[in-house]
Formats: structure tokens, sequence, C-alpha cells
């Protein structure tokens, strides 16, 4: 796919109120594209808009709330009835939960799953059959460095994280030949609202949303199955598969959870 290739495109952007969905949206927007913007805060929907439309783009606002059918129908619906088409969507809206398991209950997953899974999962099953009839689109899953190695004490999170890559791979080769591709994204500590709470160590600094804003970009384009960002995340993966042993020894030298920290205190 070329630079040029989105043009006119139609893309939605679940999460876009802030941190990756912001990204991708203005990232997008610079190149040409038509970008739907759904979270549930109108103010910050509104304020993104600002920022495409600043810079000579078309933005369409859709407070959406991603764990309700609903909802995620409209916005579909609302897209289509404006625009007549939806050419990419970008599954991002997630909300980041951590508990150890020892104190874990069974709501915790429950709300994970309603956010980072069936809030990806619904919006993929409401425009799927647009796609296929068109014989184009693209769908992009953003998930987590967590579902290729899980960190304690992330098991909620983890948990719809691997789900939602899972679910991925296999809507990926069910729609091999049909024209509409699937990205799988593993983006790793990322600097976002979602963990400004969070300390990390050196080794998996958080990096710029707008990073792997680009690499989504660069994903779709080349219609890879899978985006893993940063690079240096493979180190882990490799890890893993060589010797989950090892790898779990690694989580805990390098103290990959990282550490929880008051507002203000910095990341």
């Amino acid at each position: 796919m070329s630079r040029e290739a989105f043009v006119e495109q139609v893309a939605i952007i679940t999460g876009a109120s802030s941190g990756i969905g912001r990204a991708t949206a203005l990232a997008l927007a610079r190149e040409g594209a038509r970008v739907v913007l759904a979270a549930r805060r109108r103010p910050a929907l509104d304020a993104v808009a600002r920022e495409v439309e600043a810079m000579g783009g078309q933005a369409l606002v859709v407070p959406t709330d991603v764990t309700d059918r609903q909802q995620v129908t409209h916005l579909i619906t609302r897209t289509l009835d404006t625009w007549g088409q939806v050419d990419i969507l970008i599954a991002n809206a997630g909300v980041y939960i951590r508990k150890p398991v020892r104190e874990l209950q069974v709501e915790d997953v429950e709300k994970s799953m309603a956010v980072n899974f069936y809030g990806a999962l619904y919006p993929v099953l409401a425009v799927l059959p647009h796609m296929l009839q068109r014989a184009r689109g693209h769908i992009v899953l953003v998930t987590s460095m967590d579902a290729k190695k899980g960190i304690p004490p992330d098991a909620p999170y983890v948990a719809a994280k691997f789900a939602l890559a899972g679910f991925g791979d296999v809507l990926r080769q069910e729609l091999h030949g049909s024209g509409v591709g699937v990205t799988v994204v593993f983006p790793g500590r990322v600097d976002t609202p979602l963990i400004a709470n969070l300390k990390v160590p050196w080794i998996s600094a958080k990096i710029p949303p707008e990073t792997v804003a680009r690499a989504i970009l660069r994903g779709i384009r080349r219609r890879q199955p899978e985006v893993i960002v940063p690079w240096q995340a493979r180190l882990l993966i490799y890890a893993h598969t060589f010797s989950p042993r090892f790898a779990d020894w690694a989580v805990r030298f390098f103290h990959l959870e990282g550490w929880e920290v008051a507002p203000g205190e910095g990341s």
C-alpha cells in the first residue's frame, strides 16, 4: 500500500481521546485519511478533532463506550451514514488492570475482558460484513507485549490481551484472500495516561505513542501480520521461546513489572 493510499480512506479509531489512539488518528489525518474518533470522553475527542481540522483534515466525533454493543453498532452506522465506507478499523481502546492473583476477584478479570477483549471484538464483528462485501479493508488490533510474555501482577490485563492476540491470529488466517487485512500490534511500555503512575526500568523505558502510531501505519501499508514495537521487545520473546524459565528470571531480574508511584512523581 502506497502512502497515497490513505488519502480519502475512512478510519475508525477507538480509544482516540489520548495516547496511542490520539497519535494514530493524527498520523492518519496527516496522510489524508478521514478519521472517526471514538471514546467515552466527548471533550477530549473534540480536542483531538480540532487538532485534525487545524491540519486541514476531516474528523467525525462519535462518543462510544466500547463495552456497549449498541453504542458500537451506532459508531459503525454513523460512520457509514456520514462517509459511506469504512476502510480501516483500529481497535485500540484499553484499560490497564493489574492485581496479584492471590488478591484477584472475578470482577477484575471481567472488567478487563469487557474493555480489552470485547471492546475490540464488538467493532470488528460490526464492521466485518461491510468490509467483506467491499472485499477491502484493514483491521488493526492493538494488544500489548503482555500478550507475548505475561508480566506479574498484570493477570487481568494479560488474560484479555492474550485473548485478543489469539483472536487476531485466527481472524487473519480466516480472512486470507478476502481483501481484508489484519494486523496485530504488540507495543511495549508506552508513555500514555494508562500507565502514568507506573515507573519502569530503563530496559523497558516508555516509548512515545507517536512511535507506535508510525508503526501502525507502516503495518497497514505493508499488510504486516504482526507489529512489535520497540524492536528490543523482541528479545524477551526470543528468551521465552528459548526457555520460559530463563524469561521468568529476566522479568524478575530487570523488575519489568515496574513500580507504582503517586501522581506527579514521574515515570
